[in-house]
């Protein structure tokens, strides 16, 4: 199944208030089955990529990995008939218009990782959550050997993995994190020069 178009659309000079706005607007909504916000499992997760010394494009990749949720009018929808909105592709497509691989790549790649790490790491998936493993599921389940070693073959792989291994640890409910506007420089610093 095709994902569908995004709802929102930003000129070059706005997009990180739109982004920011988009977190405004949607984010209070639950994460999927989690105890989390939207909003909170984004900041958590960029908050874990900066502690952890990545780059400002990591630190991106990880606040808008899932933004394909919040984008897609379909998302909902989709999860509630069975089936996978692929946001992973969304998110990167709508952030590929101001953002380059660096950012969009680990967007796009991130569910691949989930299924990598299942495929590669006994221990993996004894730490998903249960939601992730009701999307595992909807998202193919693990990697045979052999699309697991062409994943890590690819180019931002480690980055995925990276942003993967975040993702599955930003659910903690009340955790605090900085704000929104905390992760305007890092934002600011990955937008493709024009």
């Amino acid at each position: 199944r095709k994902p569908r178009g995004m709802t929102y659309t930003s000129s070059d000079t706005d997009i990180i208030e739109t982004i920011l706005e988009i977190f405004r607007d949607k984010g209070n909504r639950h994460y999927g089955r989690e105890r989390v916000t939207q909003t909170a499992h984004a900041l958590q997760c960029a908050t874990l990529a900066e502690t952890e010394g990545a780059s400002s494009s990591l630190i991106v990749a990880a606040l808008l990995h899932d933004i394909g949720h919040l984008t897609n009018p379909d998302d909902k929808a989709a999860k509630h008939r069975g089936e996978d909105a692929f946001h992973e592709t969304v998110g990167r497509d709508f952030l590929s218009r101001w953002f380059g691989p660096d950012v969009t790549e680990p967007v796009l790649w991130h569910v691949a990782a989930k299924r990598y790490l299942t495929a590669t790491e006994p221990d993996y998936f004894a730490s998903l959550s249960q939601g992730s493993v009701r999307s595992l599921e909807l998202q193919g389940g693990p990697f045979t050997p052999d699309r697991a070693a062409a994943f890590a073959a690819r180019p931002f792989a480690d980055g995925a993995v990276r942003v993967r291994r975040w993702d599955e640890g930003a659910k903690v409910p009340g955790l605090e994190t900085p704000p929104l506007e905390h992760f305007r420089p890092h934002l600011k610093a990955c937008l493709i020069k024009r």
